[in-house]
């Protein structure tokens, strides 16, 4: 059986690693003939030690004569990115030595006081710059040699990609810029008839950056200059106590390569070691497969046992007095404490539960890789609004379930609550940003689109879905509720409320923490995360392990004669992000490289709304396998 069940999962994987280089669709080819021009863009500046993007302006940088921003998504705003256009020209399969970049030809950059400080303050909080080339990010080549034979050694060198290049670099004390960039191009020469001329089209786009002194660069009337040796040179230093001259200059290499189009963001994608992957997530999968089958096992023939005994004891009149969690048959559908702020919770769950479903489903199809800038985040913001249709629906037939009558207060809440907290810690993070005058922050017209959506889309069709939800009938509990609550005898230490966070969350976070550092890898350390196909089967396992241990809590928790279940089991049940939450202080700890006030505000700040966010899907997948559980049980049972 574990067999069939292996190897059924192998196959799953083959099948999403397969899907690796599928291509966006939507996003065309741009082919180039010789001398076209291919634009080089600025995205933005980005340090995972501070964790604020500026824009690439933000810095005394050669400008053009005109600034374009690209129009930008609400995905693209919302990441810091600000698209903008740049002093450099570039033309397809044409070769430059050396230009200067800004607009007079010999006469240096002087840099003010001012200025000087600002590039040594960016330089020593070890900042990126992020260029795109026909929506390729440029990226740096990093070689070295790995822990292989010393015979081997000499003839391989692994080859690694870094997002953007350094914008500078400290040595004793001094800071130096890299103010010169030599840009290799790669090109893919696309098949064409012989009486047509050939078209190209770019495939990679890497940088080598340079700091070179201003008097080793000889710069001449045309704008051009030369390179001095390699052995020669001294680096350009910028002393943040005085003024500063240099030059800016590039060069342009282009070489062919047999990478197709489609396959072109593969470079960028492998940054990481896939193999780490396949290993942990083959073991979770197995791993929760094995203690879920034992636990169904366990779970099925104890309950089997238990009814059997209980129909049994019917027919013998009682001759035994009745124990486990039949006694509480009177009480265990009794309506909780705050039926409405629990039904709202459940709803803002189950729409969150939807759209990360449908997100990673259809990222997974490819439809989302990182080439389309945004899109993701875009569409995340979307589907949560649409969703609430959902969410409203589910929120409102619990109420009615649980004897509520309010339904138009319990709308409200479940529109606002956690859509209203979550806008609460972003919108106090944002004016942080807003303070240092990062790109990171999100400007003002944007905040209240934001607000229009939630206020025009989510908010109707939450109270659409908790109209119909009300409306519905409500939930069919198999027995009746007594009149007069049964007493709660007194509970052992391990049914405490707090052991029992800590015992549920440990197999569905031990089933996912991988994925965890890959996705925050992904979002503090600018990494592309892209393993849509692996997070799809992860978030299945999570979905199955919740259900399984929340299940088990609620059995024991009755057999303990204690009925109080509903929130007890969608605090319990989101017990792992407790563990996501030391996690995040962990990595916090021992990855980054976080010293300051406001990136360790902002770092735990969007950890409080993941939590958060994590323990409502957690919660409501648990609550909704538990509800269902014990209104199977207690209809098996004969009751008087």
């Amino acid at each position: 059986f574990l067999q069939e069940r292996l190897r059924y999962v192998l196959g799953l994987l083959l099948l999403l690693q397969s899907t690796d280089s599928f291509y966006v669709p939507g996003v065309a080819p741009i082919n180039f003939h010789r001398n076209d021009p291919v634009e080089i863009k600025a995205v933005k500046l980005t340090s995972s030690r501070t964790q604020l993007p500026y824009e690439y302006y933000s810095l005394p940088f050669c400008q053009p004569s005109k600034i374009t921003y690209k129009a930008e998504n609400l995905g693209e705003v919302l990441r810091g990115d600000r698209i903008v256009n740049t002093p450099f020209q570039v033309s397809m399969n044409v070769e430059k030595k050396c230009e200067v970049l800004c607009n007079f030809p010999n006469k240096p950059v002087t840099l003010t006081v001012e200025q000087s400080k600002l590039i040594a303050e960016r330089i020593r909080e070890d900042y990126y710059v992020h260029l795109i080339a026909d929506n390729l990010p440029v990226a740096t080549r990093l070689e070295f040699y790995s822990n292989r034979e010393e015979e081997e050694k000499k003839k391989e060198k692994d080859v690694q990609f870094e997002h953007g290049y350094r914008l500078g670099f400290m040595d004793s004390n001094k800071f130096y810029l890299h103010n010169h960039l030599s840009f290799i191009l790669y090109y893919h020469r696309e098949d064409v008839e012989e009486s047509q001329e050939h078209t190209y089209r770019v495939v990679r786009f890497e940088v080598i950056p340079q700091s070179i002194k201003l008097e080793d660069l000889k710069a001449d009337e045309k704008s051009m200059c030369t390179l001095p040796e390699a052995t020669g040179s001294a680096p350009q230093e910028i002393d943040p106590t005085k003024e500063n001259q240099l030059l800016f200059t590039y060069s342009v290499h282009w070489e062919e390569s047999d990478i197709k189009w489609a396959s072109r963001w593969d470079t960028y994608l492998t940054m990481s070691d896939v193999q780490i992957h396949w290993f942990s997530i083959i073991n979770s999968v197995v791993v929760v497969f094995f203690l879920s089958g034992i636990l169904s096992m366990i779970i099925i023939r104890t309950l089997r046992k238990d009814i059997a005994n209980y129909n049994k004891e019917d027919d013998i009149e009682d001759t035994m007095e009745e124990s486990g969690w039949k006694l509480v048959h009177g009480d265990v559908f009794r309506p909780p404490q705050y039926p409405m702020i629990l039904s709202s919770l459940l709803g803002s769950g189950i729409q969150l539960f939807c759209m990360i479903l449908i997100v990673i489903f259809v990222a997974m199809l490819g439809m989302l890789s990182p080439s389309s800038r945004g899109a993701l985040m875009t569409t995340a913001c979307f589907l949560f609004m649409f969703m609430g249709v959902f969410g409203g629906f589910f929120a409102g037939r619990l109420y009615r379930t649980l004897k509520g009558h309010r339904w138009k207060k319990g709308a409200f809440c479940t529109a606002t609550l956690y859509p209203g907290v979550v806008f609460g810690i972003c919108f106090v993070l944002n004016c942080f940003i807003w303070g240092k005058h990062s790109s990171g922050a999100v400007p003002f017209p944007t905040m209240v689109a934001l607000l229009c959506m939630w206020f025009g889309i989510s908010l109707p069709l939450v109270y659409l879905g908790y109209y119909f939800g009300f409306r519905k009938q409500p939930y069919d509990n198999p027995v009746r509720t007594n009149q007069i609550p049964r007493q709660i005898p007194e509970q052992r230490w391990y049914m405490n409320k707090f052991v029992g966070i800590l015992m549920a969350g440990i197999l569905p976070f031990g089933a996912m923490f991988i994925e965890l550092f890959f996705i925050f890898s992904a979002i503090w350390e600018n990494q592309f995360y892209y393993l849509f196909g692996f997070l799809f089967l992860v978030f299945i396992i999570l979905v199955v392990s919740c259900s399984q241990i929340s299940i088990v809590m609620v059995y024991f928790q009755l057999c303990a004669e204690d009925y109080r279940w509903w929130w007890r089991t969608f605090l319990v049940s989101g017990g792992s992000a407790f563990y996501v939450l030391i996690y995040a202080v962990f990595y916090f700890v021992n990855k980054l490289d976080i010293v300051e006030f406001i990136p360790s505000l902002l770092y735990f700040g969007y950890t409080a709304l993941m939590v958060l966010s994590f323990w409502l899907l957690t919660g409501t997948i648990g609550f909704y396998a538990a509800y269902m559980f014990v209104r199977k049980i207690y209809a098996a049972v004969k009751i008087d």
